[in-house]
């Protein structure tokens, strides 16, 4: 297989794995019967964009996000 070809292959088996972790968490929540809540980051630049649905994932994911914004500090000035 050439360069291109493995490249698309490796993305192509990327992205089936983020679909079958999103349809296993979905999967897991409806099957449960209990409420499911969740949230993301989205860094643009310096700026991170939080959302959730519900205030308690979403200062979850704001310590991480905080937590990954020092620790990407801390990498940068040590090099």
């Amino acid at each position: 297989m050439s360069a291109p070809e493995l490249f698309m292959l490796s993305l192509a088996l990327i992205m089936l794995g983020f679909l079958l972790v999103f349809a296993a968490i979905l999967l897991w929540g409806v099957r449960s019967g209990e409420k499911v809540s969740g949230g993301g980051v989205l860094l643009l630049g310096p700026i991170p964009v939080i959302f959730g649905s519900d205030v308690k994932a979403v200062k979850a994911v704001a310590a991480l996000a905080i937590i990954l914004m020092l620790l990407v500090l801390l990498f940068f000035t040590l090099r």
